[in-house]
């Protein structure tokens, strides 16, 4: 895959689609998410038609891991040096979760980059029930191992019903979050940018067209929280999905279809 040195640190990247497609979405990693984690988004991307670029945030994946921690301003300074260097412009801009915390702040510092922003399973600024959760994280991870909180991760992410019904998959999912290559003082520099991100005095900024997702059950970011969010940008569209936090590997189709359709109507 290629790699670009771009404000200070080495990102590694991956380009999908037609290199000549009318239009470009911009995807962005949630918490301790490779570029790989969009699997199950890029076939139906490419498949409706548009250029898709992917990458490994910083501390993550084959990008550089410098010491922490991070914010979600930087990270998003990271993704403007980015496509800056690939000469993309006017494009539609995706984040999960994380990435949706580090979208935000891309928007608002870089509005004219984006023609469509999508925050799907994300918050303005974590609540007390949220900071409680990532504080426990942290101390698994201190004490016991990156591996072990992941394992956690899992259960918070998928709904009941994904276990009960797809037991296999479930188990799949769990290997391979519990397999992750990330040092404990890496996931502790990335988890500073969900438990420090507060955007809530400058979503009111945001005025490209936006749409907030969120899962039906997400129980690790609550749904009031993304609809909150939802409430504090001006004329941004709700939709949910089934599925829990998880929801763009527990039930793909509907979450791709939630955001082409959304990002055809920017375009139309």
């Amino acid at each position: 895959m290629p790699t670009a040195h771009v404000n200070g640190i080495t990102i590694n990247y991956e380009i999908d689609g037609d290199a000549a497609a009318r239009e470009t979405i911009v995807l962005v990693n949630g918490l301790a998410d490779d570029l790989l984690s969009w699997g199950f988004q890029i076939p139906a991307l490419v498949e409706a038609g548009y250029r898709v670029l992917r990458f490994d945030n910083r501390g993550i994946g084959k990008s550089d891991r410098p010491q922490g921690p991070y914010s979600s301003r930087q990270m998003a300074a990271d993704t403007k040096a980015l496509v800056d260097h690939l000469g993309f412009k006017d494009f539609h801009l995706m984040g999960v979760s994380m990435g949706g915390m580090i979208s935000e702040e891309y928007a608002i510092a870089y509005p004219d980059d984006v023609k469509s922003l999508t925050l799907a399973c994300t918050y303005g600024k974590p609540d007390a029930f949220c900071q409680t959760m990532f504080a426990m994280w942290a101390d698994i991870a201190k004490t016991i191992s990156v591996p072990f909180v992941m394992r956690d991760v899992a259960l918070w992410a998928f709904t009941g019903p994904f276990f009960e019904e797809r037991p296999e998959d479930a188990a799949e999912f769990a290997a391979a979050m519990a397999a992750l290559d990330q040092t404990t003082d890496v996931y502790l520099a990335q988890l500073a940018v969900i438990q420090d991100h507060d955007a809530t005095d400058r979503l009111g900024a945001i005025k490209v067209p936006t749409l907030v997702l969120a899962g039906e059950e997400d129980i690790l970011i609550p749904v009031r929280l993304s609809r909150k969010l939802q409430e504090a940008i001006p004329g941004a569209e709700w939709k949910t999905v089934p599925g829990g936090h998880a929801c763009l590997w527990e039930s793909p189709d509907p979450f791709n279809s939630a955001f082409i359709d959304f990002v055809r109507s920017v375009s139309a």
